[in-house]
């Protein structure tokens, strides 16, 4: 299984690009390439596209080659967002970002991108 940072479920939530970088430089200090975000860690302007919040902290991992992985519910916010709902899938489709439900779902995934 390919090396991954889960980040700590408490804290303060995640939403500017600093706090991106932060997990980035945490990877790179672990030497991981796949950073684990549980979703109630994401401030609620992830979670609206039009806050442009969810591109501006994924693109800052695609500059860094690093992968994000948001594990967690995030029915709510699929129900909520056609817009949101197609991003997930097409996100879930690549290898850059990930949204699992769980650790084992987790692990499946990452089972299977070691094969590619």
């Amino acid at each position: 299984m390919s090396e991954t940072f889960i980040c700590e479920s408490q804290g303060h939530p995640l939403r500017s690009e600093q706090d991106a970088l932060d997990l980035i430089g945490e990877a790179a200090y672990r030497r991981v390439q796949w950073v684990v975000v549980p979703a109630e860690r994401l401030h609620q302007d992830f979670w609206r596209l039009s806050t442009r919040v969810a591109g501006e902290f994924v693109g800052k991992f695609a500059n860094y080659r690093r992968g994000l992985v948001v594990m967690g519910d995030i029915s709510e916010h699929i129900a909520a967002s056609s817009s949101f709902r197609d991003w997930v899938r097409e996100a879930n489709r690549g290898r850059q970002i990930w949204f699992v439900a769980d650790q084992a779902e987790l692990e499946q995934r990452l089972a299977g991108n070691e094969d590619e």
